[in-house]
């Protein structure tokens, strides 16, 4: 099954729609308006069938996730003979972002991409990315759809995209096993993670971020492939900027699984339904590693032969209204909020020694 959202016109103007998509005809059925047509041919009024539907078959994607029927009800209602005005040609719809997460995270998976960027940058691969599946919390309310302009933000010089893999969550649960976690993917779709490379490095060098380096908009779509049509390991991937092909590749070489990413995120905490997770930069898979930058007019489309292709123009920059003014180093430690070597209390006895050297509070 292939899942995207629209833009439909509605009885109060345009409005967000599930649709499943059908390749082979070039159509796709309105989920919600199939159902309601099936309610009513079982006998149901239609102010009652389109209650039901609506309730059963929600315009947002991560809330129809948290039933445990939506899979059976997305089924039914696309093979009961949608009635014609729940059917509109591939060409004549406006994609929106194919799913509305709760909450949005993106890994760093890929050896290749970890190996090849900190070469360009003269930096070390770090122990922990051999040990952690890190990952960043980005922005679930910047979120894009095919064909849709990805904007410029007035403090980014230097923009990049980066070449992933979008996973869906179905299921929820906490402290799962990889093997339990499996069961929690819904789908898998492109995502286009784009970055302003040098506000990201200014700000992860704070030992926070990346914030405004990546917040500003992703890219998502056009639709979800459910897990049961693909191969998770077996995904072939490509980048082309104004047509040119900039990357190529394949999911088969993450080193840690879709199944070990979503176990991770539940430990301690709880993984939800709906929510949107990065698979983080196939290997090659951004400019910063080929050496190359984007500009403003290029578009970015990225492919793959089992989940469709996602493009994107870049924006012209924005305008700033403000910037925050920089601060004089010190100026703010003059006892009324600085904290000093010896005021610090001394460690409890009964505790633990810290597993690092302490250099300060």
């Amino acid at each position: 099954m292939k899942l995207a959202r629209i833009e439909r016109l509605g009885l109060n103007g345009p409005e967000p729609r599930v649709v499943a998509v059908d390749l082979a005809r070039g159509v796709v059925v309105d989920v919600a308006r199939a159902g309601q047509s099936r309610l009513e041919r079982a006998g149901h009024t239609p102010a009652a069938a389109r209650r039901i539907a609506d309730a059963h078959l929600p315009q947002s994607v991560a809330a129809g996730l948290g039933s445990a029927c939506y899979r059976e009800d997305l089924e039914q209602a696309i093979d009961s003979d949608p009635p014609d005005d729940a059917i509109l040609a591939l060409d004549q719809v406006k994609w929106l972002a194919p799913v509305d997460p709760p909450r949005f995270r993106d890994f760093m998976t890929f050896e290749q991409h970890h190996l090849s960027a900190r070469h360009v940058l003269e930096r070390p691969v770090p122990d922990v990315t051999y040990t952690l599946p890190t990952y960043y919390k980005a922005g679930h309310l910047s979120l894009f759809a095919h064909e849709q302009t990805i904007p410029w933000p007035g403090y980014c010089e230097w923009m990049d995209y980066e070449l992933e893999l979008g996973f869906v969550v179905g299921g929820g649960g906490t402290d799962l096993t990889p093997d339990e976690a499996s069961g929690c993917l819904f789908g898998v779709t492109l995502l286009n993670d784009f970055t302003s490379r040098d506000r990201q490095f200014a700000e992860t060098a704070g030992n926070l971020g990346p914030a405004k380096g990546k917040d500003f908009g992703t890219a998502l779509g056009p639709w979800i492939v459910t897990v049961d049509e693909l191969e998770l390991t077996d995904i072939d991937l490509s980048a082309h900027v104004n047509g040119s092909t900039w990357a190529q590749g394949n999911s088969g070489s993450a080193m840690w699984s879709a199944a070990e990413v979503l176990a991770y995120l539940s430990t301690c905490e709880p993984l939800v339904p709906g929510e949107l997770i990065g698979s983080g930069t196939i290997g090659g898979g951004c400019g910063l590693e080929v050496g190359r930058r984007l500009i403003p007019g290029d578009t970015v489309e990225l492919r793959s032969s089992v989940l469709g292709a996602l493009r994107n123009e870049l924006g012209e920059p924005a305008t700033l209204r403000w910037s925050p003014p920089a601060r004089t180093p010190g100026r703010t430690i003059d006892g009324r909020g600085g904290v000093h070597l010896t005021e610090l209390l001394p460690p409890r006895a009964d505790a633990p020694a810290p597993p690092f050297p302490r250099s300060g509070p």
